[in-house]
């Protein structure tokens, strides 16, 4: 083999691996800005789902509130009716104690 096909054929393995080299550095740049994409949309799709969490928490937190507020309602009202009803036997008892006929 002749020194200058020898040489020929360096220069082209050379050019070759270079090439693949760089072909090779496109398609991982490439596949970074991809990557880069892809979670910028995860990102994206976190935060509205993360803003739709927050505003349900904020609804269920007002409904307990809400459902306490009508809890202690309740009980005030029973309450009051239990009052009412102590001084509706207090005064059955009082009649029946005045009363001529009984």
């Amino acid at each position: 083999m002749s020194t200058g096909l020898l040489i020929a054929i360096i220069v082209i393995v050379v050019i070759v691996i270079v090439l693949a080299l760089t072909v090779g550095k496109k398609a991982r740049a490439e596949q970074h800005d991809r990557k880069r994409v892809e979670a910028g949309e995860h990102r994206e799709e976190a935060k509205i789902r993360g803003a739709r969490a927050d505003s349900r928490e904020a609804e269920a937190e007002e409904r307990a509130a809400k459902a306490r507020r009508e809890q202690a309602q309740a009980e005030e009202h029973a309450g009051v009716a239990k009052q009412e009803r102590r001084a509706a036997e207090e005064r059955t008892a009082h009649a029946d104690d005045i009363d001529p006929d009984k």
